[in-house]
């Protein structure tokens, strides 16, 4: 801005004393000589806008920023594109990943860039598919099977559990299964009961996968990354509602080579008085909860879990244990769910002695999701049911 500035004064000097000296030629002057002291004045004037535009640089300019900005959809696509430039034995297939880019755009401009061998479009046959990307990776490559939604997986749920979870185990560690199944899950907004299950308690509840429940752009970027790289099969659990929020990455998590660990979970907010824990979408809501709490003197630490299986239930416990208060939140159903089971560990484990008062669960409402707008927003959990929950936990 200041260096805009500093040309305009520049050029507005360089008009008015060109103009000036035009005025004060004599008449002995010939326009050659006029012309040779214009174009000296313009060379002087310019050098100087020069040395003033290096003072200016140095004076006024910024580093590079530390982070761009990238939405989860991007985040998602880069990944898989480094990993197809990476390698050759990876390749994405479901319906419309290729030709239409994706159902959500995930996979955009992926099929121009690695043609039909690599992005391919499949029948509306999640059986199928889903059996030709488990062969797929018994045979030795890297699959990246998409489903449209995890709810249509139940069409293909016996090949997900019978035949990838099953097969390592089975074979000893003779038969890797290097599989990444994928695609949007839970609730989104107006799409009723056949597409708002929220599979993350079903797919955890099956020894020899890994579940993956990524919440920002780099949780999307680094767990899919290293989800590709695993010899196991791995069920990712995207949000279809979070594809378009933009969230800041530092360079580092823009490096090719960064990835994230799966089965470690992270502390997005420090805090000293109650313990929220949460996957997914709802780790926002947490934030946001946390944020309100803050003003009235609440202090919510944040855990972000990024995988459901395996669970970091070391990182809940050492956040229990210094804050003495738990709540886990998630979209799912509340029986047999993802906050009752850290809930048992918690309670199985040394954590439980450092409670002072009962973990407690905002959970999805136990009813098959409604259409209706106003019935959908009473089913799933909001800011405000967390706010209500941290202050009956602490009494407040």
């Amino acid at each position: 801005m200041h260096f805009l500035v500093a040309n305009e004064i520049l050029y507005c000097i360089e008009d008015y004393c060109i103009k000036a000296f035009c005025k004060l030629r004599t008449s002995r002057s010939s326009l050659t000589e006029d012309r040779s002291k214009m174009a000296s004045i313009r060379c002087f004037l310019r050098s100087g806008k020069s040395a003033v535009s290096v003072v200016l640089r140095r004076e006024f300019s910024k580093t590079s920023p530390a982070a761009v900005q990238v939405n989860v959809r991007d985040a998602l696509n880069q990944a898989m594109d480094e990993e197809l430039e990476r390698d050759e034995k990876v390749f994405l297939l479901g319906e419309e990943v290729a030709q239409y880019d994706g159902a959500y755009k995930v996979s955009r401009g992926l099929w121009k860039k690695y043609g039909d061998k690599r992005i391919i479009d499949t029948p509306i046959t999640e059986m199928g598919f889903a059996g030709i990307a488990v062969g797929a990776a018994f045979a030795g490559l890297r699959p990246i099977c998409e489903f449209m939604t995890w709810n249509f997986s139940m069409q293909a749920i016996d090949q997900v559990i019978n035949s990838a979870a099953k097969t390592y185990y089975m074979s000893a560690g003779a038969q890797p299964v290097p599989i990444v199944f994928r695609g949007p899950n839970g609730s989104s907004a107006g799409v009723a009961a056949q597409h708002s299950q929220c599979f993350a308690a079903w797919y955890g509840h099956c020894p020899g996968l890994k579940v993956v429940s990524p919440w920002n752009s780099e949780d999307a970027r680094g767990l899919l990354k290293a989800a590709i790289r695993d010899n196991n099969p791995v069920v990712f659990l995207e949000n279809e509602l979070m594809y378009g929020v933009p969230f800041d990455l530092s360079e580092e998590v823009m490096h090719k080579d960064f990835v994230l660990p799966i089965g470690k979970a992270k502390v997005e907010r420090q805090g000293t008085h109650i313990t929220l824990v949460s996957h997914s979408r709802c780790v926002g809501f947490c934030l946001d909860a946390a944020a309100v709490l803050a003003k009235e003197g609440v202090e919510c630490e944040v855990v972000n879990l990024r995988t459901i299986r395996p669970l970091d239930v070391e990182t809940i416990e050492a956040s229990v244990m210094k804050t003495g208060h738990l709540v886990t939140v998630e979209g799912g159903w509340p029986q047999y769910g993802v906050g009752a089971e850290i809930c048992a560990r918690i309670m199985e484990g040394p954590a439980f002695n450092y409670l002072d008062a009962p973990a407690v669960r905002v959970t999805g409402v136990d009813i098959p999701m409604p259409y209706a707008k106003i019935l959908e927003d009473h089913s799933v959990p909001q800011i405000k049911d967390i706010i209500f929950t941290v202050k009956k936990v602490l009494n407040m």
